[in-house]
C-alpha cells in the first residue's frame, strides 16, 4: 500500500519522526512527503534516502557536539547545522528526489505559506525550520522566510492530490499520555548522562521564549487542523520533550517508534487510534 506522509513541526520532538518512519516502512511504501520545520528536515532526509546516515550521526552526538551548534542558550547556528548535514548526505534538488517532497515555510513579507517543491533542498528546509528567535530568517527571491509552523504546523494540503492509498500524518502536539518505553541499557545510560548535563546548563526550562513558542504553535495547529484530515494521525505527546531538547534524540526516536507501532496496530485490528 502506498502512503503520503505528513510530518509536523515541533522542534526536538521531531526526532520522533525517525522512529515513526522506520515503523511505517515495515508496512507501507512512502511515495510522497510534506513537512514543516523539523518535519521538513526529517522528511527531506527520507526523501533523498539518507535518513539512516543522519540517524547514525545524531545518535553519536554528545553534549559537547551539540553545544558547537549553539550561538546562545536559545539561538542555533543554522549555517553550521546545514553545512554539517550537507557534508553527511550531499546536496540535492527537490525535483530530482526519488520521493515527491514539499517543505512548507512562511513568507513574513506577504504573510503567506510558501511551498517548496523544486529548487535546492537544504535551502528550502532551512527556511521551513527557521523558528523565529531560534534560527535566522532566510532571504530568498524577495521573501523573508521563517518556520512554516507560523502558519501551518502540519501541512496536509500539499499531499492531497498525490496518487497514494492513504495519508498518514504525525502530530508532535498530541495529548500527554503515559508510555511503557524500555530503552536498551547503553542508550538509557547515555540519555541519563546527557539529561543531567543539559538540565544543569539550561535550568530555566519554562522561560518566556519556550512558553510563547509552544502557545503559538498549539493555537495555530488547532485552527488549521479543521481544514484537511489525514486518514491516520499518529500523535506524539507534547510532553515527550521541550522544543530545544535536541540532546534527547536516542529517546525520542524510540518514542516515535512506540506510538507509531501502537497506532498502526490498532488500525490493523480494526480499532480507532487514540483521540
Amino acid at each position: 500500500m502506498k502512503v503520503s506522509l505528513v510530518l509536523s513541526g515541533g522542534g526536538a520532538r521531531g526526532y520522533a519522526h525517525i522512529g515513526v518512519i522506520e515503523e511505517i516502512k515495515k508496512r507501507y511504501e512512502i511515495i510522497s512527503i510534506s513537512g514543516t520545520s523539523m518535519g521538513a528536515l526529517i522528511g527531506a532526509l527520507e526523501a533523498c534516502g539518507k535518513l539512516d546516515i543522519y540517524k547514525e550521526w545524531v545518535e553519536s552526538l554528545d553534549i559537547i557536539d551539540i553545544l558547537k551548534f549553539l550561538k546562545s542558550p536559545f539561538m542555533l547556528d543554522s549555517e553550521k547545522i546545514f553545512n554539517k548535514i550537507k557534508s553527511l548526505v550531499g546536496n540535492y534538488y527537490i525535483e530530482d528526489l526519488p520521493i515527491k517532497f514539499t517543505a512548507v515555510a512562511t513568507d513574513l513579507n506577504k504573510g503567506k505559506e510558501v511551498w517548496f517543491q523544486k529548487g535546492p533542498l537544504w535551502e528550502a528546509v532551512k527556511a521551513s525550520s527557521a523558528i523565529p528567535g531560534v534560527f535566522d530568517s532566510v532571504e530568498f527571491k524577495n521573501m523573508r522566510l521563517v518556520d512554516g509552523g507560523v502558519l501551518n504546523l502540519m501541512p496536509v494540503a500539499p499531499v492531497m492530490s498525490d496518487f497514494s492509498d492513504m495519508i498518514i500524518a504525525v502530530n508532535l502536539y498530541g495529548e500527554n499520555r503515559e508510555m511503557d518505553l524500555k530503552l536498551e541499557y547503553e542508550k538509557r545510560k547515555k540519555v541519563t548522562i546527557l539529561n543531567t548535563i543539559f538540565d544543569k546548563m539550561f535550568d530555566e526550562k519554562e522561560d518566556n521564549a519556550n512558553l510563547s513558542i509552544n502557545l503559538m504553535m498549539e493555537a495555530i495547529f488547532r485552527y488549521r487542523q479543521a481544514e484537511y484530515k489525514p486518514d491516520i494521525e499518529i500523535k506524539i505527546p507534547k510532553s515527550s520533550a521541550k522544543w530545544y531538547e535536541f540532546h534527547r534524540a536516542l529517546e525520542l526516536i524510540e518514542i516515535g517508534r512506540y506510538f507509531a507501532k501502537e497506532t498502526l496496530q490498532r488500525r490493523e485490528n480494526g480499532k480507532n487510534s487514540y483521540k
